[in-house]
């Protein structure tokens, strides 16, 4: 990725970037930007100022600070036209921000300083006020914010497109061992990061129907009528880079309605019909992901799909409009990354933008839409890779079906003259599925439309190759290829662990956090005891911050110096959150049964959350928490054993648990998981993993060592000869005596206060079709278990191994995977801003 020159920009409006009471870095003049939004921005006094005041008049002070760099940055763009990134995402899990704004401009002790100016004495106080924007679910939106954030860091001009969700994901909490989901209210106390900007609203259409016509040349064409539309209003987010003037943003668009009230409806008592309009348009940013179990919720989640890829794509051809820049040039000034199929109609709808709005023909039309798309595969599940009832698509987006059709019709040509007389491959590759009830294949579209389909792990990408897109991977094999995800050490390392952070400076230099390869230096301190010692004492600090937490929440004391076994993922099957707690009923029958001798102390900590209508996730969160009350509350167990659930785990939580865990399981089914980010996350703190190869376990194992790495499980080629050969669950389990007492004990309501039906549906699965092979890596989990467990005993061989995890964790830095992004996938380069007016 080779780098422009700095741009020297000198900017017509000075008091815009150059004005010293609002750009000054130092303690005095943070303190004086406080005191400034206390006053006129909040209405408040300093000496009656709550601890959420002083939050949002930092947060307003610090983002006062990210206006030069962003205004800096949109200026530099337009002076200099280059490709710019646009990630088009449903998700953003971005996090707290004031912190990660503090640490990139490199001013959190002078923050520290202003705030103890106001008797406030840690920023810490200041910081767990701040509520977290509910803009994702789990994998897919955090390692989007970590993208979004090493592309500023990395001086890539880029702008995520996204949804201003109202209610993001849910609140979570535990309530006689259930998950209950509470109303994520993240913007109830004003949210100070975000710029609207209503002059630069898009109109988006639904519904309705199309009619053909001949335009002025003659060409037929065809014009959308839609019967309903919505305004959607962007709001920007500053996205700083670490310690750069880059700042690109993320754009989130709110839906608003057309009309908002209507006089007339009003006037005549139809109170609820006067702000019908308004309340259906507006549920479009409402809330994520609605519940697609039922057709309104299916039919909404399609209508967010379109509404959010709509406006950013009208968003990306004003803006080459606005610069003056032909729209035939699209594709050489904007690269666009559909993060998973959400967004996948993006290619229908930039196809409908070009031949119906900018009256393109169609080749040219392809060409462009087909230069400029990417598409990123998240996941192997079929029931992940979206599909669309026809006749749901056909009364939602009419035209874009049209489309569709057009775009399959000549696609089959080209499949039947590689393939002539093969229906059969003719029905695999279609856009339409035909069998059932018809269905539009997301996936099948992105693929067809992007120049590039990329894996985000060796094996996945491997996977797509040979078992989910194979017939594309043999027309296209050029067009797949591979970027395993990565994370930022921005926020996992240097803001979640500053004690690591401070080490780690002191050992090889600061430059780390912007060049993990420089980690690898620490291996000649892999022999040096007082070393070892001090980088064990690192984490001892996060445990005891992370068991003060666990006491608070959970009322359960752990001890900081048991091992901390942690598994904190969205609750789902193929994640096997159940093997972990089978296993964990393993270790307290031992117990029970006078077999602990040479068995340290374990704290297991859970966390993560169900889909509201998964029951059968939501059923294995209430199995964790039946088996966490009995043990527990068991005296045998004191000193040896504890389980904790942590409620409601999010990016906040994540910051707390990564550096104190010691042990990280991955313990998905071989080949079911995509990569995973929270085990990179993981290794780069120092946890040891227990794992499977699956995701990016192989390269991290391959990186670490496989010495320094506790492998178990079937691989995948192997769990498909059994799945071919006809698995039975019922073989594993009587060849294991341990298993089968851990399965009786649930079966007698040991876990669930007598009830024997409470965890049947589970018990069910697993001795049934056990669909995720449980059974069948149970014994082997258990081995690397003990191997675990008589590794934990000789504490300096195990820091050795923990300091190698973060010694070789630099690959797993998503500086590295933007880098390639950007050499492989987009031919971008940085265009670095040099803003020539002092704002130090």
């Amino acid at each position: 990725m080779s780098s422009s020159q700095p741009l020297d920009l000198r900017l017509p409006t000075p008091g815009c970037y150059d004005d010293p009471e609002r750009a000054g870095i130092n303690a005095d003049a943070v303190f004086d930007g406080m005191t400034e939004h206390l006053f006129f921005t909040l209405g408040k006094l300093a000496p009656t100022a709550s601890l959420h005041d002083l939050y949002m008049a930092l947060s307003y002070a610090v983002r006062d600070r990210l206006m030069t760099r962003y205004l800096a940055s949109l200026e530099a763009i337009r002076a200099r036209p280059q490709k710019t990134v646009s990630y088009l995402s449903a998700e953003f899990l971005i996090g707290p921000q004031l912190n990660n704004n503090l640490l990139n401009l490199g001013i959190q002790q002078e923050a520290e300083e202003a705030l103890r100016r106001f008797g406030i004495e840690s920023l810490n106080h200041i910081l767990e006020v701040e509520e977290e924007p509910g803009l994702g679910n789990g994998g897919l939106g955090r390692l989007a914010a970590c993208y979004m954030e090493s592309l500023a860091t990395l001086q890539v001009p880029a702008i995520g497109y996204g949804i201003r969700y109202e209610f993001g994901i849910f609140n979570q909490i535990i309530r006689d061992g259930w998950q209950v989901e509470v109303t994520d209210k993240w913007l109830k106390g004003g949210w100070p990061w975000e710029l609207p900007q209503p002059d630069e609203t898009c109109f988006v259409g639904f519904g309705g129907h199309t009619e053909s016509y001949r335009d002025e040349k003659g060409n037929y064409r065809s014009r959308w009528i839609p019967a309903e539309h919505a305004i959607g209003v962007p709001h920007d987010v500053p996205m700083l880079g670490y310690r750069v003037n880059s700042c690109n943003r993320l754009r989130l668009w709110r839906a608003d309605a057309t009309e908002s009230f209507d006089f007339y409806a009003f006037n005549i008592g139809d109170y609820y019909g006067a702000v019908e309009e308004k309340v259906g348009s507006e549920t479009l940013s409402k809330v994520l992901y609605p519940n697609d179990g039922t057709d309104e919720g299916r039919r909404l989640r399609l209508k967010q799909q379109h509404f959010f890829v709509s406006c950013s794509l009208q968003d990306m051809l004003r803006s080459l409009e606005k610069r003056g820049i032909p729209i035939e040039d699209f594709a050489n000034h904007w690269t666009v990354q559909l993060n998973d199929t959400h967004p996948a109609i993006a290619v229908a709808e930039l196809m409908r933008l070009l031949i119906d709005l900018h009256h393109f023909d169609w080749g040219t039309a392809w060409e462009i839409t087909s230069k400029s798309v990417s598409y990123t595969n998240h996941t192997l599940l079929p029931e992940a890779l979206e599909k669309w009832d026809l006749n749901l698509f056909k009364s939602l987006l009419p035209r874009h079906l049209e489309l569709i059709y057009e775009i399959n019709r000549r696609f089959l040509q080209h499949v039947r003259l590689r393939h002539p007389g093969n229906e059969s491959i003719v029905r695999k590759l279609s856009i339409i599925d035909e069998e059932g009830g018809k269905a539009i294949r997301m996936a099948h579209l992105a693929t067809i439309g992007a120049k590039n389909v990329n894996g985000v792990a060796a094996l996945h990408s491997n996977l797509i190759k040979r078992q989910l897109l194979p017939e594309f991977a043999a027309l296209w094999p050029k067009k797949f290829t591979n970027v395993t995800n990565g994370v930022t050490p921005r926020r996992w390392v240097a803001l979640a662990n500053p004690e690591l952070s401070a080490l780690l400076d002191k050992e090889v230099g600061p430059e780390w956090i912007t060049n993990m390869e420089l980690l690898k230096n620490l291996e000649s301190k892999e022999s040096d005891s007082s070393f070892l010692e001090e980088f064990g004492a690192t984490k001892l600090l996060a445990k005891r911050k992370l068991a003060g937490y666990i006491h608070r929440q959970t009322g359960v004391l752990v001890d900081p110096s048991s091992m901390f076994d942690v598994q904190v993922k969205r609750i789902h099957q193929y994640k096997r959150q159940h093997l972990n707690a089978l296993q964990i009923i393993t270790q307290y029958l031992r117990i029970k049964n006078g077999k602990s001798q040479g068995m340290p102390p374990r704290t297991i900590i859970f966390g993560g959350k169900a889909a509201p209508g998964y029951y059968m996730a939501k059923l294995i969160i209430r199995f964790i928490n039946g088996i966490a009350e009995t043990i527990n509350a068991d005296p045998d167990m004191d000193g040896l054993l504890r389980v904790i659930f942590l409620p409601d785990y999010n990016v906040k939580l994540g910051e707390q648990v990564y550096p104190a865990s010691d042990l990280s399981e991955q313990i998905s089914t071989a080949g079911k998981e995509a990569s995973g980010t929270g085990n990179m996350k993981f290794a780069m703190n120092g946890a040891l993993t227990i794992g499977t190869l699956d995701g990016a376990n192989v390269e991290i194992r391959e990186l670490v060592g496989a010495e320094n790495f506790f492998l178990f499980g079937k691989t995948e080629s192997e769990i498909m000869e059994l799945r071919k050969n006809g698995y039975n669950p019922k073989e594993f389990i009587n060849a294991s005596q341990e298993l089968s007492e851990a399965i009786r004990l649930v079966e007698l309501g040991h876990f669930s206060n007598g009830d024997v039906d409470l965890f049947r549906p589970i018990l069910n699965n697993l001795t049934g079709e056990d669909p995720f092979f449980v059974m069948a890596d149970f014994a082997d989990y258990l081995r690397a278990q003990d191997n675990v467990s008589r590794a934990w005993i000789d504490r300096e061989k195990w820091n050795r191994m923990a300091l190698l995890n973060t010694a070789r964790s630099g690959f797993f830095s998503s500086d590295r995977s933007i880098r390639e992004y950007c050499e492989n996938i987009w031919q971008v380069n940085p265009l670095p801003v040099e803003i020539t007016c002092d704002v130090n």
